[in-house]
């Protein structure tokens, strides 16, 4: 996830990207391409764009599609293939069209990632409105947690695009309530802000390749946990690195990967809840008042 900050001073583009380099051609609707007309600009965002994808484009193709229908199945194929497989040449043989068909609908292939990534958010439920801050911030965390193991793909795309879209920015306006609730000085809220969510991200990501990669051997997790285990075990020189946490192993708790992977989740969220409350009871919302002369208020 990207903060409202975040976004407002760092895309993810890397300069080839922000230059063009290494994009797929555009279609009909796109920048100046003739000569002498120079370097078309970069875009910032298709939600900042200034137009709808399709813009200057017909009503319907004759391929009977719509963006919504090239959406989905984009998401399909990036969780079925990944990130790097993808390409407009490959969508449109799912949706049996030709290339230039897309570019009814988008500009560039970064246009349909972006689209794809917001798309997906629409995923994250939003939190009990009822409930105490601690309960909905461990409910978003977890959903966005399932969200990155469940499409791979989304963790490189959501540190490229700026992520504000209408489902992600529902997400994000979802984090900084709870955030607000906690009754942190307005200081502090971003960096407990930082500090779950950047973790989940983390997590989410490991989680995610490691499963993608038992389900690449066809084993299942705990089957490749043991192959990989006994593997190292029947290396003499890495042997006493295991051997030294077994008792570390032991104790985490958990028959299966899952279950150990859970534990460990649970736990470390708790423990990043419990220091937004200490912070809270160390400082509280005076430090922020007494600092603008006013008096400190209660949390809610």
């Amino acid at each position: 996830m990207v903060s409202a900050s975040d976004r407002a001073t760092n895309s993810g583009n890397d300069p080839e990207a922000a230059a063009g380099k290494g994009s797929e051609p555009t279609g009909k609707g796109s920048g100046p391409t003739g000569k002498g007309s120079g370097p078309t600009p970069a875009r910032t965002s298709v939600w900042l764009d200034g137009q709808t994808p399709s813009r200057g484009r017909r009503t319907e193709s004759p391929a009977g599609l719509d963006r919504n229908r090239i959406t989905q199945a984009s998401v399909r194929l990036l969780d079925a293939e990944g990130l790097a497989k993808f390409s407009m040449r490959r969508l449109a043989a799912e949706l049996d069209v030709t290339a230039m068909s897309l570019y009814w609908y988008v500009d560039t292939k970064d246009d349909l990632l972006e689209l794809a990534l917001d798309s997906v958010y629409a995923e994250i439920a939003p939190p009990r409105e009822d409930a105490d801050w601690r309960d909905r911030l461990r409910e978003l965390a977890r959903s966005y947690r399932e969200l990155l193991v469940r499409h791979i793909w989304i963790s490189p795309l959501a540190g490229t695009f700026l992520n504000i879209g209408p489902n992600s920015v529902l997400f994000s306006s979802a984090v900084m309530d709870v955030i607000r609730a906690t009754g942190l000085p307005l200081e502090r809220q971003t960096g407990a802000l930082a500090a779950v969510f950047q973790f989940v991200y983390g997590f989410g990501t490991v989680e995610g390749h490691f499963k993608a990669r038992c389900d690449a051997t066809g084993l299942t997790q705990d089957a490749y946990h043991r192959h990989a285990m006994g593997t190292i075990r029947a290396q003499p020189h890495l042997r006493a690195i295991v051997e030294s946490s077994d008792d570390l192993m032991a104790a985490r708790g958990g028959d299966t990967v899952e279950e150990m992977r859970e534990r460990d989740f649970v736990f470390a969220l708790d423990l990043l809840i419990a220091g937004i409350e200490a912070k809270y009871d160390r400082t509280g919302p005076a430090t922020t008042a007494a600092h603008r002369g006013q008096q400190p208020q209660q949390p809610q």
